[in-house]
């Protein structure tokens, strides 16, 4: 017979029409795990499938699974299954080990695979093991639910082991975080809804405070990896507080506002921030795309002919788009009226009370022009390391 998780009847739809299953985290995972192991602990039978109710309200049926037990030890595993979502931790297997210990608390640790906190402004402090406010309450409850129940009134140490996590933390934004040694225990509802921009959003609000936390007055940010390549190569700045933004440029500029930030420096392709031009504040093709009607209604202000015009907006790429321009000698002043609106709209989004500038580049001819204030914000990035 197949095992029904409780999850059977749970799914997204994405903008395909497809149907998505709902997964569980890493923190159903280890509460699981810890439910079951201590439960085996206290009773000295083998516990094959625990119940599991979640923050948002769904009851969980996991397998226990690599059970090893000794009278002083119990340890057990749960396999994570992320549903639908592209997560790299998908069918990992998430360990509690779990033994008694004077005192009447419940202390929880994280062991090999779990990462270990080095800065602060994340959930935890630094030292502690990266397992998040929603985990470790989800595995102390439910520890103390099986304790009450076999009327133990002792200490309990568990331990969250990972292994796999090690080289997956590569793999994650945990690196760039100052997590090391491991993976995060994560989830706020126990569950995993399946292309949730959602959480890519707070990741990039989990880094962001973790920056500010750490000194951050001034960010540089990229969309993605070309930007971070161009940052590093062609800019001669402090990249000492950067960090990428996926598409999310207008969330980044609420999030960068409300955390008090007093500047931000976007360096981006222009294939990316020919959208915001345009008023686009997230990026994805999904979302908008416009970019040549973009590009031809800025060459038509910089006086671009009717033949160059449809030329641009038969073009399949903006790259296509900057070579037109380059050959019609219109480039520059083309790129100004893109400039000059992409500063537009980024200030109107950030407000007065934060400086906001970007430099947009080709992958080919490099950069193709600044803001008026990204030299003045090259300038305050750059003090932090003359200090």
């Amino acid at each position: 017979m197949e095992h029904r998780t409780g999850l059977e009847m749970f799914c997204t739809i994405d903008e395909k029409n497809r149907k998505l299953r709902y997964g569980y985290t890493t923190g159903s995972c280890a509460a699981a795990a810890a439910k079951a192991a201590v439960q085996m602990l206290l009773s000295g039978e083998i516990v094959e499938e625990t119940a599991l109710l979640t923050p948002k309200g769904i009851l969980l049926h996991l397998l226990i699974e690599d059970i090893r037990k000794t009278e002083e030890e119990v340890i057990c595993a749960v396999r994570k299954d992320g549903g639908d979502d592209p997560d790299v931790t998908h069918g990992i297997l998430v360990y509690a080990r779990v033994k008694k210990i004077p005192g009447n608390q419940v202390h929880i640790d994280g062991g090999v695979g779990v990462g270990r906190v080095t800065k602060p402004g994340l959930s935890q402090p630094p030292g502690e093991a990266a397992i998040n406010t929603v985990p470790r309450r989800m595995i102390e409850e439910n520890v103390r639910e099986v304790c009450e129940k076999f009327g133990y009134h002792g200490g309990i140490d568990v331990r969250i082991e990972i292994p796999e996590g090690v080289k997956l933390a590569a793999k994650t934004f945990n690196p760039r975080l100052g997590i090391e040694g491991g993976i995060s225990v994560l989830g706020t509802t126990g569950i995993v809804v399946p292309m949730s921009e959602a959480a890519l959003v707070e990741s990039i609000r989990l880094e962001m405070n973790m920056l500010v936390q750490n000194g951050a007055q001034y960010l540089v940010i990229t969309p993605g990896n070309y930007g971070q390549v161009f940052s590093e190569e062609q800019m001669n700045l402090d990249l000492t507080y950067s960090m990428k933004c996926s598409n999310y440029v207008g969330e980044t500029l609420d999030m960068a506002r409300e955390m008090g930030i007093c500047g931000i420096l976007f360096i981006a392709h222009i294939g990316k921030f020919i959208k915001v031009a345009g008023g686009i504040m997230n990026t994805h093709s999904r979302n908008a795309d416009s970019r040549a009607e973009l590009m031809a209604a800025s060459a038509l202000r910089a006086g671009a002919g009717l033949p160059v015009l449809r030329q641009i907006l038969d073009s399949i790429t903006t790259e296509q788009c900057v070579d037109l321009l380059l050959q019609e000698g219109i480039l520059q002043p083309t790129m100004e009226q893109i400039l000059g609106k992409i500063e537009y709209y980024l200030g109107k989004r950030a407000g007065d009370q934060m400086q906001v500038g970007a430099v947009v580049f080709s992958s080919v001819h490099g950069e193709l022009g600044r803001t008026g204030n990204a030299d003045s914000l090259c300038r305050l990035i750059n003090k932090n390391r003359e200090e």
